[in-house]
């Protein structure tokens, strides 16, 4: 038999795991609702594979992850998500996760991606992978507002907001003529030739405002 042990906040959601691993190879030592629970339980338990949630209380299913790599255990982990952004899914795939499944047909699934991670494979699909990527990507890419002052972003981040002139000169407390030179000054910084192409620049790397 090879030991499981699932940690996700909604009791529903663990039963319906342990119904799909029933009569399996795969038995199920224990269940947690949190991602403390779940280290606690897997020095507990010493479990062949994790089963954990993305979305958990005290401590994610990524961040779980993260702290048992940083403890030295490599054992398999298969993340369970209704939705993962671009962030969490780079650092998942960074911490060495084995497996993602979405909740969403998780019961046709599961038990062929615990198959997979057992025969030392990864189950992840190749559009989370793409995604992994092109995020990894981004971020090796360096901002195109990199070289800004902080009141240059300012700026900018109003502008992708679609405040005018005016509104600006009033938030910042300077007139309508020195936000004329800040966004000329802008324009050629950032290589572009008008406010509709600022802003478009703005909102494809609005992170790199904040």
């Amino acid at each position: 038999m090879t030991t499981v042990l699932i940690a996700d906040d909604h009791a529903f959601i663990r039963t319906g795991v342990e119904a799909v691993l029933a009569s399996t190879r795969y038995q199920v030592v224990a269940t947690v609702g949190s991602g403390s629970e779940a280290l606690e339980a897997v020095i507990a338990h010493q479990p062949d594979i994790c089963v954990f949630d993305v979305a958990m209380p005290d401590g994610d299913g990524v961040s779980t992850l993260q702290e048992l790599r940083a403890r030295g255990d490599a054992r398999p982990v298969v993340l369970l998500t209704a939705q993962i952004d671009d962030g969490p899914l780079l650092a998942a795939i960074d911490a060495g996760v084995s497996g993602i499944v979405a909740k969403a047909g998780a019961e046709e699934v599961l038990i062929g991606a615990l198959d997979t991670v057992m025969a030392g494979g990864k189950a992840i699909a190749s559009d989370l992978l793409d995604r992994a990527s092109t995020e990894a990507t981004r971020r090796q890419t360096p901002s195109p507002f990199a070289s800004l002052t902080p009141r240059e972003k300012t700026i900018v981040a109003f502008i992708a907001q679609g405040q005018r002139n005016r509104d600006i000169a009033g938030s910042l407390g300077i007139t309508e003529g020195t936000i004329k030179v800040y966004l000329h000054a802008l324009y050629q910084k950032l290589g572009v030739d008008n406010r509709t192409e600022l802003a478009v620049l703005a909102l494809k790397h609005r992170d790199d405002l904040s």
